[in-house]
């Protein structure tokens, strides 16, 4: 398989926007946002001066609002050169102005809404296979999303589903994604809404997908296509399935109990890496390359 050399930035949701502080709060916080916020480290992952960044606002049914709110808190961070795509069918996908500016951006950002409306506009486009070309290609080329556009990125991807009933077959309802990334189960605003059962249900389906749940203002840098580094603050939650020894899941009714034995959950924090080919934990990138050193 080839190793893509561009890179992806799932984002939880609820990413602090570097909106200014009310004269109660302080100070420190707001410039540690900017220090080591997520919004800051896309536009650092660029590596380009002014950077075109193009916002992609398909997700959501309010586009106009949404796509205001990421030109602001970009001009915060004094990146000014935003586009905003509303693209509202597939249709306006292949616009061949957006494909132009698709080609010429430094990076996109999908943003938050609706994962499925992201699949039925741009599942098997040339919108699509321009954004795969490029992340194949070329090192700096950066491809965020948040929420709706983090759980969009996997080719396996959660619809939707109730947490409270999850792990009674059927309660998550699964779909294909983008497929920017393969064998992962992409889950967001995780810890806050308490969707472990529903990722546990996904990778109990797809045992051979490692399950991410993205906490808020929480996301993940994936380089190599498989290496997985812990960014915001907040955590991360691996769900692997790998070593599952008994599994209902294609035996049982639908609304029937599930029943999985030995899945593995690791929690990463700030700086963590996890690489998905190994499905093995790292305290931090300099652990991870030490590994790999010492593998050659």
């Amino acid at each position: 398989m080839t190793i893509p050399k561009g890179k992806l930035i799932a984002i939880g949701g609820n990413e602090d926007k570097g909106t200014y502080p009310n004269p109660k709060s302080r100070k420190k916080y707001y410039l540690d946002f900017f220090e080591l916020g997520i919004l800051k480290r896309i536009v650092t992952e660029l590596h380009v001066t002014n950077p075109r960044i193009e916002v992609i606002t398909s997700a959501s049914m309010i586009p106009e609002e949404v796509g205001e709110r990421y030109t602001g808190a970009f001009s915060i961070l004094s990146c000014v050169n935003i586009g905003l795509m509303h693209i509202r069918s597939r249709e306006d996908a292949a616009n061949p102005d957006y494909l132009k500016r698709l080609q010429e951006t430094d990076g996109i950002l999908f943003t938050g809404g609706d994962q499925s409306r992201l699949a039925d506009f741009f599942a098997n486009s040339s919108f699509l296979e321009c954004c795969l070309h490029r992340y194949q290609t070329e090192p700096n080329f950066v491809i965020a999303g948040t929420s709706a556009g983090a759980m969009a990125m996997s080719e396996i991807m959660i619809k939707g589903g109730s947490s409270t009933e999850a792990l009674m077959k059927g309660a998550v309802k699964l779909g294909t994604g983008l497929g920017l990334v393969q064998n992962v189960i992409i889950d967001s605003h995780f810890v806050k809404r308490g969707r472990f059962g529903r990722l546990i249900e996904a990778v109990g389906t797809h045992p051979r997908a490692i399950g991410i749940g993205l906490g808020e203002d929480t996301g993940v840098l994936i380089t190599n296509g498989n290496q997985i580094e812990t960014i915001g603050s907040n955590l991360v939650i691996i769900i692997d399935g790998h070593h599952i020894n008994h599994n209902n899941t294609k035996e049982v009714k639908k609304g029937m109990a599930l029943s999985i034995e030995n899945i593995t959950m690791h929690v990463l924090a700030k700086g963590n890496v996890y690489d998905i080919a190994e499905r093995t934990f790292y305290r931090d990138l300099e652990t991870h390359h030490n590994r790999e050193e010492t593998a050659y």
